[in-house]
């Protein structure tokens, strides 16, 4: 079986596994006044369930087309040839994306946030650090506004020492 395939049978029982979890585990601690709501918390992960078992058996059933030639085409992975891709990029990505949910609550919202995406950025190849930092400062306070402001959810914005 092809990796694709492969791929999409563990997402399916990942989708499985939160699905069990959406539809028979996250309702019974709701409290009674709660449960005659139209939507209840585990509405929108039961979509994401049923969405994801969909998608990863039409991945899993879709026929592969025969073709004649061995060459190699753009965006399809050769596991014969991993060394060829960048996997110590997509290595420090992962590794920076635990670092920044670990830098969340003692560096704050804006400080993680801009230190992630200038860093991922560096990391990628980007080395206009005078356009970085700006576009990093502007994305991360858009964010914090929108969640905090608008929508009214308290994020906090600086370091808990100086808070």
């Amino acid at each position: 079986m092809a990796l694709d395939r492969w791929i999409a049978l563990a997402f399916i029982a990942l989708c499985c596994v939160y699905g069990y979890a959406a539809f028979f585990t996250m309702d019974d601690s709701l409290p009674p006044i709660l449960r005659r709501n139209p939507i209840w918390p585990s509405t929108f992960p039961k979509i994401l369930s049923v969405l994801g078992i969909i998608v990863g058996l039409v991945v899993l059933f879709t026929p592969k087309p025969a073709t004649g030639d061995d060459t190699p085409k753009d965006g399809v992975i050769d596991p014969s040839r991993l060394s060829d891709y960048n996997l110590i990029q997509a290595i420090a990505l992962l590794v920076l994306m635990v670092v920044y949910a670990l830098a969340l609550r003692p560096l704050g919202f804006l400080g993680s946030t801009i230190g992630f995406i200038v860093l991922g950025g560096v990391i990628l190849g980007e080395r206009k650090l005078h356009i970085l930092i700006p576009v990093a400062a502007i994305a991360a306070g858009s964010i914090w506004y929108l969640v905090q402001e608008v929508l009214g959810i308290f994020l906090r914005p600086w370091p808990g020492f100086l808070a």
